[in-house]
């Protein structure tokens, strides 16, 4: 099988893990198999990045996934506060990946979204958790989550992928804050919190794949 076939299949092997891992919540499994089953989305993510480098930014690339999959399995194994820091660095990281990537001549529309993208998510971020105690740490790992998400939305990358998919991960996330406030936290919470994150996660790793291939084959292209 060819790399590129390998390629295709990995991520064909991601989208089923991360579609099937739903059932996951009413099948009898022990704690070590449903950590695995949801890492499994994202962690092929990673193994499909790696299998498409080309440059350092598709490191980048992999390491943010490869972030996102550790976190996956950090917030389960060992709690809401560890998992957040492996997210952290994987944003951090991301950051750096799309500051490296910069829209040479971004609309005054996207840096206004991008500018005010930060401050809005900290705010929310802050006033949702009902435990006022943990607020400030929740608005300081906000920060990176909406730093991330601006930086990706001011990228050369495809705002429609790369850009909606950080923003996807953000409404995720604020979902999480709030259920642990002022919203239920039930099925519906649950699947909209792993759609949007997984599927977030989708579209930034697809798309920043996609558009390192075009750019190393023409070295000018910037999708819309």
């Amino acid at each position: 099988m060819s790399r590129s076939n390998l390629a295709k299949a990995v991520l064909a092997a991601s989208v089923l893990a991360g579609v099937s891992y739903v059932a996951a919540w009413s099948l009898p499994l022990s704690p070590a198999a449903e950590l695995t089953w949801k890492g499994l989305g994202v962690g092929l993510l990673a193994v499909y990045a790696a299998l498409n480098v080309r440059s350092l930014d598709g490191w980048l690339l992999t390491l943010v996934m490869a972030f996102g999959a550790l976190g996956d399995v950090l917030l389960g194994a060992a709690g809401l506060t560890v998992g957040a820091l492996a997210f952290l660095a994987g944003h951090l990281v991301a950051i750096g990946l799309y500051l490296r990537n910069r829209r040479p001549r971004p609309s005054r529309s996207q840096v206004a979204l991008a500018v005010m993208l930060v401050p809005a998510v900290v705010v929310i971020a802050f006033l949702l958790p009902a435990d006022r105690a943990g607020a400030p740490g929740v608005a300081v790992y906000s920060l990176g989550l909406a730093l991330m998400a601006a930086t990706a939305w001011l990228s050369r990358f495809p705002r429609f992928r790369v850009g909606i998919g950080a923003l996807m991960f953000v409404v995720s996330d604020l979902i999480i804050f709030g259920r642990n406030g002022p919203w239920p936290d039930n099925f519906a919470t649950g699947l909209a919190v792993w759609g949007l994150y997984y599927f977030g996660q989708l579209l930034i790793c697809v798309g920043v794949v996609r558009a390192l291939s075009l750019k190393e084959g023409t070295h000018t292209h910037v999708e819309a």
